[in-house]
């Protein structure tokens, strides 16, 4: 019994399905060892390569030069010469105020010069008897010619009178009601303010012209008195064309009137104008002319006295001074002439024009903006973490929200020495050319900026997950004999897409541990 026994034993266990269970036994218990008692690492292969460090940021496009102008002296805006959106040129005349006594005073000044320089002359040269005949018999000429001038003043003046009489007393007739005394629109307006003007206006060139007529009719006939009465006109009829001017500016905003009354009332306005400025231009003519006359004489007397009188060195020299201080004068003057006038320095469009003729201009406001034609750049603000990084030089791409999908390319050319405090954040400006022009550029573009700071072509390169950083300092993770080993490393700069620069720690083709985010 015992013998059959160990016989079925035996038979069991060599059986081919008890063979079979132990096999899958087997291999159930190693592979639960081998797959829960063993760790899967990822490794990544330490490469070379070009690396490249950046800096980004936002900015805009602005003009690559750009001016606000304003004029050097007060003044009232006599002309202009552009408009907003115009092309205008270096060196351009864009506005101007009334120079006219500054005009006058030059000829005077420029006169002045002649004749003290022609006092020295004199001084230098000498005279002989024949030469003070002839300068005798000039000088009676020029005085005698200056006489008829101021003859002709009387007739002048009373056409001059006439045509601003005419101006305002008829012309203007239909558009005051009591013109004389206390003058009110006949007409309503939506102007107020223009209205306000043109009611004074109105009683001032009564005064004006009563004025006038009184002193025509007790004329002064003396050169003086003809002189004084020239100047009154002269600020009369300057009273009457703003009368003129203000008017129909009530005209543009009249709403009571019909067109055709409107159309008449614009001609009387043009009427009047061009009566005025008739009668201004020829008084003027006269006054320059006199004015010139005057020099002419004072000239020709100067010489003459000089040709009499013999010269002491002394005397030389004191006229030597006068010349330099008529010519000092004149040189203040034009000074002052140029500071009448608004000149671009450079070429391109206007951005802004505010002056507007007969308005009073101060030296402290800009009335004109001009932006140039030679292209664009950016500006943008770098923090105060970046800003090291950042020197002028550096290779610049942008890519400009306007124009998505093309990337420009520029560099920095100007990096600010002082900061911008926006709100207690600091940062520096800087400014990028860029590389090519393109005419499609405009002010104010939002940039979105790369600044490529350093650059090395060939480096050891670790992504930056691979990378260990604690109190200990900076490691990558190796695997020796199954065992996890830190070591150290030394980094470089880092690019934008988290790849960093390892100085010293790894040879190319080592594999590391892949430790993902960083400690």
């Amino acid at each position: 019994m015992t013998k059959n026994f160990f016989s079925t034993i035996k038979n069991f266990f060599l059986s081919k399905i008890t063979i079979g269970i132990l096999i899958l036994l087997l291999l159930a218990v190693g592979g639960y060892f081998l797959f829960h008692h063993s760790t899967k690492y990822q490794f990544i292969t330490v490469t070379s390569g070009p690396i490249t460090e950046s800096v980004s940021l936002t900015g805009n496009t602005t003009p690559s030069q750009s001016v606000s102008l304003a004029f050097g002296a007060s003044g009232i805006v006599s002309n202009t010469y552009s408009d907003l959106g115009k092309r205008v040129q270096a060196g351009q005349v864009l506005a101007e105020l009334d120079t006219s006594d500054l005009i006058a005073q030059l000829h005077q000044a420029q006169a002045d010069v002649d004749t003290e320089q022609a006092k020295l002359d004199g001084l230098n040269a000498g005279a002989s008897s024949e030469d003070i005949a002839v300068s005798q018999a000039a000088v009676d000429k020029a005085n005698q010619d200056l006489a008829n001038m101021y003859t002709s003043i009387g007739d002048t003046s009373r056409d001059a009178y006439a045509k601003a009489n005419d101006a305002v007393r008829t012309q203007l007739n239909l558009f005051f009601n009591n013109g004389e005394t206390t003058p009110s629109l006949a007409y309503t307006t939506a102007d107020s303010q223009s209205q306000v003007k043109a009611e004074l206006g109105r009683a001032s060139a009564t005064v004006a012209l009563n004025k006038w007529q009184t002193e025509l009719t007790n004329i002064d006939e003396s050169n003086t008195g003809l002189e004084t009465l020239l100047s009154d006109e002269l600020s009369y009829l300057a009273t009457t064309l703003n009368l003129l001017n203000s008017t129909g500016t009530t005209l543009q905003n009249s709403n009571s009137l019909s067109a055709a009354s409107l159309a008449a009332y614009k001609m009387d306005i043009s009427t009047g104008v061009s009566e005025v400025n008739i009668a201004t231009s020829n008084l003027n003519n006269i006054s320059q002319n006199i004015s010139s006359q005057k020099l002419t004489v004072s000239q020709l007397e100067a010489q003459l006295d000089l040709k009499k009188a013999p010269a002491l060195p002394t005397d030389i020299a004191a006229q030597q001074a006068q010349v330099e201080q008529a010519t000092a004068s004149v040189q203040s003057i034009q000074a002052k002439l140029q500071n009448s006038e608004i000149i671009t320095p450079i070429g391109g469009t206007v951005t802004q024009f505010d002056a507007k003729i007969g308005q009073f201009a101060s030296t402290v406001t800009p009335l004109v903006s001009v932006m140039s034609d030679s292209g664009y750049e950016v500006d943008g603000g770098v923090s105060e973490i970046d800003i090291g990084k950042v020197t002028v030089g550096d290779t610049v791409s942008m890519t400009l929200d306007a124009f998505p999908g093309e990337t420009f390319t520029g560099s920095v050319f100007y990096i600010a020495p002082a900061e911008t405090d926006t709100g207690g954040v600091i940062s520096y400006l800087i400014k990028i050319s860029f590389d090519k022009p393109d005419a499609r550029l405009k002010s104010g573009l939002t940039a979105n900026i790369d600044i490529q700071t350093k650059y090395k072509p060939s480096v050891l390169i670790l992504p930056q997950y691979a990378i260990l950083q604690n109190d200990q300092g900076t490691f990558v993770e190796t695997l020796v004999n199954n065992k996890i080993v830190q070591n150290p490393v030394t980094l470089g700069i880092q690019d934008e897409t988290g790849n960093v620069e390892v100085v010293s720690g790894v040879t190319e083709g080592e594999q590391v541990l892949n430790i993902g985010l960083k400690s």
